[in-house]
């Protein structure tokens, strides 16, 4: 949301497109690693995530996936979160 923030101030001055970057890089990995235990949650594998290189399709596929419902007890990735 911050980064939709900052491309729409960047159309003025340079440096919200900077900044913008900036938070997008920062912000990558954390976002895989949660997505990764999501899918993790649901006994599906990490690699999921890169449907959401297909567009419109894969997004969709990728929200549903992130949508279910968790695995109550264990499975092959472990324990549940909280």
């Amino acid at each position: 949301m911050i980064g939709v923030v900052f491309n729409l101030l960047g159309r003025g001055a340079g440096i919200f497109v900077i900044i913008g970057l900036i938070y997008s890089l920062a912000v990558l990995v954390p976002n895989l690693a949660a997505g990764t235990r999501r899918l993790h949650d649901t006994g599906k594998s990490g690699w999921f995530l890169l449907l959401a290189l297909i567009p419109i399709l894969g997004w969709i596929a990728v929200i549903v996936f992130l949508a279910q419902a968790g695995n109550p007890g264990p499975n092959q990735y472990g324990n549940p979160t909280v």
